[in-house]
């Protein structure tokens, strides 16, 4: 009876691998993908089966993006919201920044002002600024926050505006955020205090969707002022980490009706995070004396398409003169990798700022399986000496760039919920130009030499790393 029963398992086990094969079949976003599931479901499944219902899944599901929706209670408040906006929209003739409005899904729009912020103190100030002028309502998402001395001083802030009749809505990633005890939110929640994790395996229907995070960084106060960018709320993000020492990043202060699109993104989270759709003021508000265009561009595992992942190879085609990136993670896809090595190969100059110590060990190794390749094109790289290197920033010729949280990589292009802040404004650029002009001042060059040279058992090591990019 016992070897029936487990005759039976293991026939099931090939079955379901089977069916699984066949989603592979249909739903992998590539063809390497797919004949890469395919072999290991058929071959292993007892191994291969659970992985790819965990990591397998090639779209992020029941979640509803009101910017794609026909007919929700989302989708109706949102076009009120984008009836308000109109006087603001800028009917743009520029064919790239209509890409990106497509991508987006939402409009250019004029009247902002940003604000490059420049590593943790001035990020932290300027938000605790803001969250201390709120009147009505507060919207904060991090991907981790962490029970330390910054995060508690967090904690206070909100207790103490929910306390003066401030509506306060927090989100959180539950796994980049899983060591925060249960204490931290029990005082806010006793202060009034709305708070949730974005839950992605929410449910039954959706308890395979562990590996899709939310990376978002997100702060408004009111819908006038907005912040998005690189920090998550920890003391290593002042630099006070004895593993990466000084750390290096980059946030955004927003004013102006560009806060609106980060209000949407944030109003689409927590609709899936607890089926609520909150109250929020949905009416434009001009910076005043500041008239700089901004779109913002959500992405996410979501979306029809991969949206993250298609923005940076519109903002690298489109540059004429230089395209500078700087992530923490450079595992780029095979589509901007040739897009970084086309532009070099046409006389744009291309500079990839990553760090020097390595925070993630297999996405460090990654790199070095295609950096020969790039190098040989023409890109630039260079790696960042005094700390670690954190911000997500993109400069395109002295026209545009953007700052928000997406990494060149898998995880950022197909897995996470991302945002990023589109300026195609030449001043701002400048000041854009000057910060990272500072930050490859403080960069060494990598060689062709350095990476091809290495021992052989390295090259196999990284090659190896490099096949598992896809889930890093």
């Amino acid at each position: 009876m016992a070897s029936w029963l487990l005759g039976t398992a293991f026939m099931m086990i090939h079955v379901l691998g089977m069916v699984s094969a066949v989603m592979a079949l249909m739903s992998s976003r590539t063809p390497q993908g797919a004949v890469a599931w395919i072999i290991s479901l058929l071959t292993f499944p007892y191994i291969a089966l659970p992985a790819y219902w965990f990591f397998g899944r090639p779209r992020f599901y029941g979640y509803v993006t009101a910017r794609g929706a026909k007919d929700t209670v989302l989708r109706r408040v949102l076009v009120r919201y984008r009836h308000n906006i109109k006087p603001h929209v800028v009917e743009s003739t520029n064919t790239d920044i209509k890409a990106v409005e497509q991508l987006a899904m939402m409009p250019l729009t004029r009247g902002n002002h940003p604000q490059l912020l420049i590593d943790g103190q001035a990020t932290f100030d300027s938000l605790f600024e803001g969250i201390a002028q709120a009147q009505h309502y507060l919207l904060l998402q991090f991907f981790i926050v962490r029970d330390d001395a910054l995060g508690r001083e967090l904690q206070q802030h909100l207790v103490s505006a929910a306390k003066r009749g401030v509506r306060v809505y927090f989100l959180y990633d539950e796994i980049g955020s899983r060591k925060l005890r249960d204490g931290y939110f029990k005082e806010l929640k006793q202060a009034g205090v709305e708070v949730t994790p974005f839950r992605s395996s929410r449910g039954i229907k959706h308890r395979f969707q562990l590996n899709f995070r939310n990376h978002r960084k997100i702060a408004v106060v009111d819908g006038e002022q907005g912040w998005v960018g690189g920090f998550n709320v920890g003391t290593e993000y002042l630099g006070q980490s004895k593993k990466h020492g000084p750390w290096r990043d980059t946030h955004l202060l927003l004013n102006g009706p560009s806060v609106l699109g980060l209000q949407e993104a944030f109003w689409e989270d927590w609709h899936w995070a607890t089926g609520e759709v909150i109250t929020l003021n949905w009416h434009a508000s001009p910076a005043a004396g500041h008239d700089q265009q901004v779109v913002i561009v959500p992405s996410g595992p979501a979306d029809k398409q991969d949206t993250a992942g298609l923005l940076v190879q519109q903002l690298i085609h489109s540059a004429n003169e230089r395209f500078w990136v700087t992530s923490p993670y450079f595992v780029p896809d095979q589509g901007v990798q040739d897009s970084l090595r086309l532009a070099a190969m046409r006389g744009v100059d291309v500079r990839v700022m990553i760090p020097e110590r390595p925070d993630h060990l297999l996405v460090f190794l990654s790199a070095f399986s295609f950096l020969p390749e790039m190098l040989k094109a023409g890109v630039k790289i260079y790696r960042y000496q005094p700390g670690f290197l954190h911000q997500k920033v993109m400069l395109i010729d002295n026209s545009s760039s953007a700052v928000g949280t997406v990494n060149l990589d898998n995880r950022s292009f197909r897995l996470n919920f991302e945002i990023t802040a589109f300026i195609p404004s030449a001043d701002f650029t400048q000041q854009v130009a000057e910060m990272l002009e500072a930050d490859f001042a403080q960069c060494r060059r990598v060689t062709l030499d350095e990476v091809s040279q290495r021992p052989m058992w390295k090259k196999v090591v990284s090659r190896a790393a490099y096949l598992m990019s896809p889930v890093q």
